[in-house]
């Protein structure tokens, strides 16, 4: 289904009672993330706020929920959208030796052009409002978290174009507002408009850039979407909604948007002029992502439709909305990556507690030995996939988003001294804990079903539950933990979780590792995940996000006896070796918002109360500061 604005896309919201109208007066600097965080890790609904101090009515929370998703990307099921995709690429890359069955492809190939953008002369439902005189201040941008830079637009489509060649990009980056015709333009390292800005540069001339807001909700997701460079991503709304986008140009830049898009900010960003000083930023990692030093964009005119709606999204610790995103790129490009990439691969999963690059899972048909290996060594340079910290292969029938049953799997089918890979690569520029900015460790488990050829004498399938309680002992008695769980010990899955306060003894870890390795505990502890005394060990969820966060993989571990894996996934700023980078803190909402939101819930017309979030995350902020830490040597 194709929609023809978001306008459209919240009527089927509303008739599907999947939104809620906040008609209260809401403040956009901070009051609206604390509510919507409150809302989407409860799984409620969309909320449209149109009372927010400006002309446009605010949506957010629209992805966030597997149903949402769906009606976004205005299909059934993603396996709808899977087999399309495979039909496809079945018929365009199987052996075509007739000249007959060449000619009975044309009709295919038709179909394939009623996807392609079109291009119009004429002016869009986007140009019915035309703002020559800009004012980013007419928009309801919001500040989210406390201890962000300012303002910034969180789900902006961002066109760009190569001098050269003419290729188009569409990408997802925050903008931050600098004032009321210029943002910041958190183009990073990897992507594509970064590309496209030194393109520019080298040719030493202004480079046009357009930001969209809205329209159909797929081109959003399209934008997100890890297509190859230089394919456009219009191509792939297409066919997501069985229709042609249709673009019109801009009217101060030759670049051309969605006619259907709700908020047209066009503009250019000069290469010749100094950079800005950009963030921090809430980020979707859970953490601040640092301050630095991007492009300026100029804004040249705004324009929009009659009935324009302002979307948006917040970011911080999971789950939140970016999650069912990653969920439909999980799906839909299933077939990509079997087709083109790795024939032997049937599933991955990228769970929301790894923030999209820290963990990915990948089952595949495992014919021969090593086929494992060499699935980990080749995902390590495919695409976005380059910027996976922990990679985990299984083969099977174990259901990869069982997290137990999965879990059960790899320590029954990994050896940690032959089935690990260690290496080094390209990281996602916001990982904080890498010693080098975007570059850093990589662990990879090979932790498919064995052959004769890969048995191990130490692989053991089922672990002893009987030993949790003189572990608990062991670790009370010797002083070393301030809180052990072994919760999941007693479900038969060889793992504890382990607290430690840095501030009384930096050198701890290295006294853990000690102790276990004199200790018949690594017999039935397979791996011992170590944190700091402000994360709740009795919630692996929360252990795995700050695990997954803080560590460099090369680094951070430790083998134990050959038989037994430690990871130190505490705050390195306080280690014994301090950190030669600035160390961010964990995004959370201040006391102040917390405490509003609280006295005017019963306003917003949300039903029952929810609690908010970061009163529990607000203990892991380190001497209950939420400003960055440095490292302290």
């Amino acid at each position: 289904m194709a929609y023809t604005g978001l306008s459209q896309f919240l009527k089927l919201l509303e008739k599907e009672n999947e939104v809620i109208h906040v008609t209260t007066s809401v403040d956009t600097a901070l009051e609206i993330t604390e509510i919507t965080d409150r809302v989407t890790k409860s799984g409620g609904k969309a909320l449209l706020f149109t009372n927010n101090g400006t002309r446009f009515p605010l949506l957010i929370n629209a992805y966030g929920s597997e149903q949402r998703m769906l009606l976004a990307l205005g299909i059934s099921s993603f396996a709808e959208t899977t087999e399309d995709i495979e039909t496809i690429f079945s018929k365009f890359t199987g052996a075509q030796t007739s000249l007959l069955k060449k000619l009975s492809m044309l009709p295919d190939l038709l179909a394939l052009s009623r996807i392609m953008p079109s291009y119009s002369g004429k002016k869009g439902k986007c140009q019915e409002v035309v703002y020559d005189q800009p004012d980013l201040n007419i928009l309801p941008v919001l500040k989210c978290w406390p201890h962000d830079g300012g303002r910034f637009i969180t789900l902006p489509m961002v066109h760009t174009i190569h001098p050269d060649t003419g290729k188009t990009n569409i990408g997802m980056y925050r903008m931050q507002i600098l004032d009321s015709r210029s943002t910041g333009m958190h183009w990073q390292r990897h992507k594509t408009g970064a590309s496209h800005y030194e393109a520019w540069k080298l040719a030493g001339r202004k480079m046009p850039v357009t930001v969209t807001l809205g329209g159909d909700p797929v081109y959003a997701y399209s934008a997100t979407a890890p297509l190859p460079e230089n394919i456009s991503e219009y191509i792939l709304a297409g066919f997501l909604r069985k229709k042609k986008v249709r673009l019109v140009k801009c009217l101060t830049n030759e670049l051309y948007v969605p006619e259907d898009a709700d908020i047209v900010i066009e503009g250019y960003v000069d290469p010749a002029e100094d950079l800005v000083w950009e963030g921090p930023f809430g980020d979707h990692t859970g953490f601040y992502s640092l301050a630095d030093w991007y492009p300026k964009f100029h804004v040249t005119c705004i324009t929009h439709r009659h009935d324009a709606v302002y979307p948006a999204t917040i970011v911080g610790i999971p789950p939140q909305e970016d999650a069912f995103i990653a969920m439909a790129t999980e799906r839909i490009f299933l077939s990509p990556v079997k087709i083109a990439l790795q024939p032997e691969i049937t599933d991955f999963h990228l769970p929301d507690a790894g923030v999209a690059h820290n963990l990915l899972i990948v089952k595949l048909r495992k014919n021969y030995p090593g086929q494992g290996m060499k699935v980990l060594a080749s995902l390590f340079g495919t695409g976005q996939m380059m910027f996976t910290k922990y990679l985990i292969a299984v083969s099977g029938e174990v259901d990869i988003r069982s997290y137990e049953d999965l879990a059960r799997h790899v320590f029954a089918n990994t050896d940690p001294v032959r089935d690990i890979l260690f290496s080094r690569g390209p990281l996602d520029v916001l990982d904080h804990a890498s010693d080098t900015f975007s570059y850093g460790g990589k662990l990879g488990i090979d932790a498919t079903v064995k052959m004769a050829e890969e048995k191990s004498p130490y692989l053991k399938s089922d672990h002893s539950t009987a030993n949790s309680a003189s572990v608990e002992e062991a670790f009370t008695n010797s002083g070393l933990a301030k809180s052990v769980s072994t919760s999941l010990l007693d479900k038969g899955i060889p793992v504890l979780l382990i607290s430690v306060n840095l501030k009384d003894d930096r050198g701890i870890v290295e006294k853990i590792t000690r102790f276990v390795s004199n200790d018949s505990i690594t017999s039935y502890v397979k791996l011992f995940l170590i944190v700091d005394h402000t994360v709740d060990v009795s919630d692996p969820y929360i252990v795995a996000w700050q695990v997954l966060g803080n560590t460099d993989p090369l680094r951070d571990h430790s083998i134990i006896d050959g038989l037994s894996l430690l990871i130190d996934g505490t705050v390195k700023a306080f280690s014994k070796k301090g950190f030669p980078r600035k160390w961010p803190n964990v995004v959370c909402s201040d006391e102040a918002t917390v405490k509003l939101v609280d006295e005017k819930w019963s306003m917003y017309g949300l039903g029952e109360y929810i609690p908010s979030p970061s009163a529990g995350a607000r203990r892991l902020l380190r001497e209950g500061k939420d400003e960055i830490v440095v490292s302290q040597d």
